[in-house]
């Protein structure tokens, strides 16, 4: 029989509804009962596309020896942690305390009143009935042990939330020296990236180090920068033959990849090549963006342009099935195939994809990836590179066909406000460095989507809609989106975009951020109190949601002449400074908001008919730190007020509230950036 899960609709907590374990939701009833039954509770959150998720439900909550032993003695709360991030910050926080690591699955004991009391991650089998026996002992036996063991790490999780103590003086850029000297130390110079395993694309950090890099010319990372997008395109991370990214790389070579897709990774990192892209004029960053693009369209998008959360690892219960291949399966096809491929062009797609020593995985399987720059197989197959690239085109349909016939690994279907928020913001980037319309429809198109399902009239923005019930928006849905409304402005011209996205950040400023202790929490106050209210200050795979309000609160203090946006969001980046001076990779997004602070901000206003061709054209040639204001007609709005006139097309460069006389010529207004900007 079916536990109670089968009444949700997560695609994560319906794949447990048939376990023998009486796993519950996480609501008011079920924690209910284990204060009615005296039981301790058991957290257990995960994700559908978790690979050690799907290893540890079939070793221990599909057995039904270690389901009698959880059944008895706890109360058993199955969690999504992508619909409930704020549960899971709480109890990833309480591990990580106890254990020093965290990770998924993550498995947390907590007392009927949810207070944590001890925790980890992945279990093996003996293991977790060993866990599950002696926690059943101390509650029973020792209860007063329990709550002791509660109240420390509940002391220890409140402490976190204390802000760090604030810098009085003004920003310096020594700080981000120091800070990008110590993170050098750490560069893996032969494969980029950091110099260990596993290694995370984080593609916050390299915009960071892009944007650092522009204004420094710091050479030494500007050659990490190239090497590190080149070992992620070309390695096993980067689906060669369909486009996107997995997860993260179980290996110092970004080859045996983690294989789940999460739309989150493939959104920065389309922005991030995008951005790298404007810089070094790649062609190899403009195809990976083109075809994580097309990835997302085909196998994230639902038919109203709603993006879907992730693919999964495993296919038929095996990691990596759906993407790995045989030689002896490749030889086949290519001497198989009646299309354009010979036996002989095996031989070369062998070469150029490391079906050798270098792509082999395990079990007789190979990771499709690259070594090579494709002049070099070229000169050594004796053909043209365009002959290459034409080969590999042809090969990899074929292939990327045959795939598609294999059973394809499982779809989490939701659709969360802040992945999508990502994803709008890194297609209006592709859009504004390549000029394809196609991905400013797409961007608008998810745009419309979120205001239609998503936003309220209130300012309250939802997180998740599942089927006739949804979750409220937490901090990150609100950062996200609304640097995905201040980008479709930009590409617009629409200051309804930028309305939407000043009601969303009004809101967070009542019901989020808290004046006094200076915080910026990450629940909405009229929420569900939990055992601690969490802050985010750390950036991860993900941008801290709270780095992204101060980004956020700045851009919004120019375009509104805002001086209480921009107070709040100095006042945040002043309790974080340390941080980034001592471990920049983890506050990446707060060392992009200083550098904003430290390097000249310009604003770009545009008014006229001819709004778009010109900010398509002064965009690809403008620093970082550039913001773009557009109008077609006269309006209100500070920046552009007074500045219209009809029938032509003015652009004016403005700096500390200052603008230069306006001009028609882009050539000119190029010029007077640039100037702003030394």
């Amino acid at each position: 029989m079916p536990n109670s899960l089968i009444k949700e609709s997560s695609p994560y907590l319906l794949q447990h509804a048939n376990n023998p374990v009486n796993w519950y939701a996480w609501n008011d009833e079920t924690l209910a009962i284990a204060k009615r039954e005296n039981k301790l509770i058991l957290v257990s959150i995960g994700y559908s596309a978790c690979h050690w998720c799907h290893v540890m439900e079939h070793e221990s909550f599909e057995d039904e020896q270690v389901a009698g032993i959880m059944n008895e003695n706890f109360i058993n709360i199955k969690v999504d942690r992508e619909e409930r991030p704020d549960i899971d910050m709480v109890y990833m926080g309480a591990v990580q305390l106890m254990t020093g690591q965290g990770g998924w699955p993550l498995n947390c004991f907590a007392l009927p009143d949810g207070r944590p009391i001890y925790g980890g991650t992945y279990f093996p089998k003996k293991q977790w009935i060993n866990v599950l026996s002696n926690l059943a002992d101390l509650h029973a036996t020792n209860p007063d042990k329990a709550y002791e063991y509660a109240a420390h790490l509940t002391d220890g999780l409140e402490q976190l939330e204390i802000p760090k103590a604030t810098i009085e003086s003004d920003f310096e850029i020594e700080t981000l020296y120091k800070s990008v000297n110590k993170w050098k130390s750490g560069f893996d110079h032969e494969h980029g990236g950091p110099n260990r395993a596993p290694k995370f694309p984080l593609p916050n950090n390299y915009l960071f180090l892009l944007n650092y890099q522009y204004f420094e010319h710091d050479i030494s990372i500007k050659k990490h920068l190239d090497l590190t997008l080149t070992k992620i395109a070309w390695g096993g991370i980067y689906d060669q033959l369909g486009g996107g990214f997995a997860r993260y790389s179980t290996d110092v070579l970004w080859k045996v990849p983690h294989f789940e897709k999460m739309l989150y990774d493939n959104a920065q990192l389309v922005n991030l090549y995008s951005q790298a892209y404007k810089q070094s004029k790649n062609e190899l960053y403009k195809k990976v963006v083109y075809e994580t693009i097309a990835f997302v369209e085909r196998e994230l998008m639902n038919p109203e342009f709603g993006f879907y959360s992730a693919l999964d690892a495993d296919s038929e219960g095996v990691e990596g099935k759906y993407y790995v291949w045989q030689k002896e399966e490749l030889e086949y096809l290519f001497a198989s195939t009646p299309l354009s491929v010979t036996k002989d062009d095996f031989e070369i797609f062998a070469d150029y994809y490391c079906v050798n020593d270098i792509g082999y995985w395990e079990d007789e399987n190979y990771v499709l990836m690259r070594n090579e720059e494709e002049s070099i197989i070229a000169v050594r197959h004796n053909i043209s590179v365009g002959e290459l690239q034409q080969k590999i085109k042809t090969c990899n349909s074929i292939l990327l066909q045959v795939r598609e016939k294999r059973v394809k690994p499982g779809l989490d279907n939701k659709v969360l406000a802040s992945w999508n928020g990502l994803m709008c913001k890194a297609l209006t980037e592709a859009y504004l460095i390549f000029e394809e319309d196609r991905f400013k429809k797409l961007a608008l198109a998810n745009a419309n989507y979120l205001v239609k399902n998503y936003c309220k009239e209130t300012g309250r923005l939802l997180r998740v809609i599942n089927n006739h019930s949804s979750i409220s928006g937490f901090l990150e849905d609100y950062a996200f989106v609304i640097d995905a409304f201040l980008s479709i402005y930009v590409i617009t011209a629409n200051e309804n975009w930028l309305l939407k996205a000043k009601q969303l950040a009004d809101y967070t400023l009542i019901n989020f951020y808290d004046s006094k202790q200076n915080t910026y929490f990450f629940t909405d106050s009229s929420q569900e109190k939990l055992v601690v209210r969490k802050a985010e200050w750390s950036d991860n795979v993900i941008p801290a949601s709270g780095s992204q309000m101060a980004i956020n609160l700045n851009t919004l203090s120019v375009y509104f002449d805002d001086s209480n946006y921009r107070q709040i969001s100095e006042s945040l980046l002043k309790l974080v400074i340390k941080e980034v001076e001592n471990y920049g990779p983890g506050y990446s997004n707060w060392a992009i908001l200083l550098l904003q602070k430290l390097k000249p901000q310009t604003e770009v206003v545009i008014v006229g008919k001819s709004v778009n061709e010109n900010l398509l054209t002064l965009y690809k040639q403008s620093p970082p730190n550039v913001i773009f204001a557009l109008s077609d007609k006269e309006t209100d709005l500070p920046l552009l007020k007074n500045r219209y006139v009809d029938g032509q097309t003015l652009i004016y460069v403005c700096k500390n509230n200052s603008c230069l006389l306006p001009t028609k010529s882009v050539d000119e207004a190029l010029k007077q950036i640039e100037e702003s900007t030394t």
